[in-house]
């Protein structure tokens, strides 16, 4: 069975925008009840979905972050396309990245950092979540338990660059965290188990952000968009996006 590919989505409502970015193997639908609620609530949203994302994992390993990067720029200038001159950004995991790579090379208004990883737990950890990702995608498919061994037997056998390049990519974002001034939440959660959770506090500490605010939510895991205390880190966004300078 084919499956349907995920899309962008852009939430008209009002003059403030928010950038919302998803994770590594993720797609829009991690951040899509962020957006609805920030809709209600007055704000704007769009929403990228990176090359590679959402379609078979095969797809996948031929991208990497610079790939991703341009849909994230390509992201921010659709928003200033569309007439929004204030644009935040908030992302989740990879896009927690970044939405701090944003936060030193375009002007925003704020960002907001979702269990982002600066250091990789271990390159093991992200290979494995990719193999991961890969055997549920074709599960999903509802292929037979011998076309998926066997597909993931030849999976494994391609080159897996782009988990490299995406260990450069939290590096170069750590490296740079200092030229961060922009107001800054970071959330982490505290059992995930996906990533280092201390990037969080890294990040926290190291950004230069005079307005800055470090939160971990108890009851949640990685995907912290989709978990237990959602409504509770609608509110905290939201609250966030309030304190911050916008002119409208």
């Amino acid at each position: 069975m084919k499956l349907v590919a995920p899309k962008p989505f852009f939430f008209e409502g009002g003059k403030r925008a928010v950038l919302l970015l998803h994770g590594f193997t993720g797609t829009t639908a991690d951040v899509r009840m962020i957006g609805r609620y920030l809709q209600k609530e007055g704000y704007t949203s769009y929403a990228p979905l990176y090359k590679g994302h959402g379609v078979p994992p095969e797809e996948l390993v031929q991208t990497g972050p610079a790939d991703w990067w341009a849909d994230v720029e390509a992201g921010y200038q659709f928003l200033k396309d569309k007439g929004y001159d204030e644009i935040a950004v908030c992302g989740l995991s990879l896009g927690g990245v970044f939405s701090l790579k944003i936060g030193y090379t375009l002007p925003v208004k704020g960002i907001v950092s979702m269990c982002a990883p600066v250091r990789a737990k271990t390159e093991d950890a992200i290979y494995h979540g990719m193999l991961e990702y890969a055997e549920a995608y074709k599960k999903r498919e509802q292929k037979s338990e011998s076309e998926v061994q066997e597909e993931m037997d030849a999976f494994k056998q391609l080159p897996m660059d782009t988990l490299f390049k995406l260990k450069e990519l939290m590096d170069d974002v750590r490296s740079q965290l200092d030229f961060i001034y922009s107001p800054l939440f970071v959330v982490q959660a505290r059992n995930d188990g996906m990533i280092d959770t201390n990037s969080a506090n890294i990040i926290h500490d190291e950004a230069e952000s005079v307005n800055k605010q470090l939160k971990w939510y108890e009851h949640s895991g990685h995907v912290i968009t989709l978990g237990d205390e959602k409504e509770q880190l609608h509110q905290d966004v939201l609250d966030f996006l309030e304190s911050c300078d916008w002119n409208q």
